[in-house]
C-alpha cells in the first residue's frame, strides 16, 4: 500500500492521508495488534489479533477514597506506531490506539466512527461495584500538539459512547493515559470489567 501524504504538520496530532483503494477497509488497534510484512507505510497487511489488553491500578489501602487520582498502567508493551514503526507511545503508562479507514475515491465527507460499549460498573467476586465513570483518560502522542483523533474523555456507565473518528482514506492514532478518580470507598477486592471498542464505517 502506498503513502499518499508525505508528512504531517508539526502542530497537529498524527493523522495522515492514505491512498484510496478497494476493498473498503477499516482497521482498529487498541494496544496489541497484528501487521504482517512490515508496517502500513511499507506495505504491511493488517490482521486479526484476539489479545485483550488490561489497564489496571492497585490503590494502597491508606489512599482509598482520598480524592487523589491514581495513575493506571497497561499490560500492552506496544509503544511503536503501526503506521511506520516510530516510537509514539510510552508503554506501560500509555495505551496505543490507532487504525485506518480506506475506500475507493476521495469524494464525500463520511468518516468511520469509534465507539465504546461500557458496562455500568466494574465488579468483584463478592458483588461489589465501582462505577466505570471513575475511569478517565488523556490523549496525546510523541510529537503531537494538536487535537487528537481519539480525544481525552471519561467512561459513561452502561451504554455506548462516541470516542472519535477517522476520516475517509486516513490513518489516525493516539496514546491514552488512564486514571482512576479514587473518589469513592469500595470494599477491598479485585474489580474488573470489559469495554468493547468498535470502528464502524458508513
Amino acid at each position: 500500500m502506498a503513502l499518499l501524504g508525505a508528512a504531517i504538520e508539526p502542530s497537529s496530532a498524527f493523522t495522515i492521508a492514505i491512498t484510496p483503494g478497494p476493498p473498503p477497509t477499516v482497521y482498529l488497534q487498541i494496544g496489541v495488534g497484528t501487521f504482517t510484512g512490515g508496517f502500513y507505510s511499507t506495505g504491511g497487511t493488517p490482521g486479526n489479533n484476539a489479545t485483550v489488553n488490561t489497564v489496571s491500578v492497585s490503590v494502597p489501602a491508606a489512599a482509598v477514597g482520598n480524592q487523589m487520582a491514581q495513575a493506571m498502567t497497561t499490560d500492552s508493551a506496544v509503544s511503536a506506531s503501526s503506521y511506520d514503526g516510530r516510537t509514539f507511545c510510552a508503554a506501560p503508562a500509555q495505551l496505543y490506539v490507532g487504525g485506518f479507514y480506506r475506500r475507493p475515491g476521495n469524494g464525500g465527507g463520511s468518516s468511520a466512527t469509534l465507539t465504546a460499549s461500557v458496562p455500568a460498573a466494574l465488579t468483584d467476586a463478592a458483588g461489589g461495584t465501582i462505577p466505570f465513570s471513575q475511569i478517565s483518560w488523556t490523549s496525546s502522542g510523541s510529537g503531537d500538539s494538536g487535537a487528537e483523533p481519539f480525544p481525552s474523555g471519561t467512561f459513561t456507565a452502561a451504554g455506548t459512547q462516541s470516542i472519535g473518528t477517522i476520516a475517509r482514506n486516513q490513518w489516525a492514532e493516539s496514546c491514552w493515559t488512564f486514571s482512576y478518580a479514587n473518589t469513592i470507598f469500595p470494599a477491598a477486592g479485585t474489580y474488573s470489567g470489559v469495554v468493547l471498542y468498535t470502528l464502524t464505517a458508513p
